[in-house]
């Protein structure tokens, strides 16, 4: 499945959720749940995450097969680039070739944050976008990069986020997935500098429910979300350590925001859903009882 052929079909909006390999065999077993879970509302596609460096190589790889061959998913592999070398691109993107895969999400990648200090291949490429175009010239893979309605943490402005942005378009992306903000504004006003700068492909929303605050707030810093005066009032009216009031807090936001994303214009919602199924499959039964997907 080339991804990009949804869009040009009129088929509006798409629903798909993204998943990240287990770490151990706890997860693994929880793992299998949730996609049973999420495949049960007939998502249009789900990704699956790729490693820094690597790190979760071969864990990518088998849950990209479990998705596409056993539970006949269409899957979007990720794929993170920083840190290996040309061959070794090669080798993992032949990989996800001869599994049938079709759409690959490129983005740079960070240095893994655990185990001995990481050093990057000397022939690494250094930007999502000199990965997009190494890749663009090898295979026939739908690809994707990533957007930053915020700006990348690591940009030195919006505008010259922007004209990278540009950049891997130019180098091959055919359609974008966004990092989450909670402020639906920030993505449509991003979504219009985006076709002002002549930024054509279709640019969907990631949206972050909030699981807890925890999660929340280190998450944010991460990824540099902003998190807006609503969402901070609304969780400080909840009973202290009332873990069912909170999800059901996320639950209620991420619907309302995920509607009027849709009802805007977006051409679809793609929810992080951190390998949970509870609040992702809550969002879409809220949804399609709203007529909304």
């Amino acid at each position: 499945m080339r991804v990009t052929d949804l869009w040009g079909a009129g088929k509006k909006p798409t629903l798909s959720f993204e998943l990240f390999p287990a770490r151990d065999a706890k997860a693994a077993e929880n793992l299998e749940k949730v996609v049973d879970n999420l495949a049960a509302v007939e998502p249009d596609f789900v990704s699956v995450t790729f490693g820094a460096g690597g790190s979760t190589r071969e864990g990518s790889y088998q849950l990209v097969r479990k998705l596409k061959d056993e539970k006949g998913l269409q899957v979007v592999a990720y794929f993170a680039g920083y840190g290996l070398s040309p061959n070794n691109i090669i080798s993992v993107l032949d990989s996800y070739r001869d599994l049938g895969i079709q759409t690959v999400l490129v983005v740079r990648g960070d240095p893994p944050q655990e185990g001995e200090p990481f050093q990057p291949h000397p022939e690494s490429f250094s930007h999502a976008s000199d990965i997009l175009l190494f890749v663009r010239d090898r295979y026939d893979f739908c690809l994707g990069a990533a957007g930053y309605p915020e700006g990348h943490v690591e940009a030195e402005s919006r505008e010259k986020d922007l004209e990278y942005l540009k950049l891997k378009v130019e180098n091959g992306a055919e359609y974008i997935i966004t990092n989450y903000c909670y402020d639906n504004g920030v993505y449509f006003d991003f979504v219009e500098r985006c076709r002002k700068a002549g930024i054509r492909v279709p640019i969907v929303p990631g949206v972050m429910p909030v699981y807890s605050v925890k999660m929340m707030e280190s998450l944010a810093k991460l990824c540099g979300a902003a998190i807006t005066k609503e969402i901070r009032q609304g969780l400080s009216r909840l009973p202290e350590g009332d873990k069912n009031a909170v999800t059901e807090f996320g639950i209620e936001t991420a619907t309302h925001q995920c509607r009027e994303l849709i009802e805007w214009g977006a051409p679809g919602i793609h929810i992080y859903t951190m390998d949970r199924s509870k609040t992702s499959v809550e969002i879409v039964h809220r949804l399609r009882q709203d007529g909304v997907l």
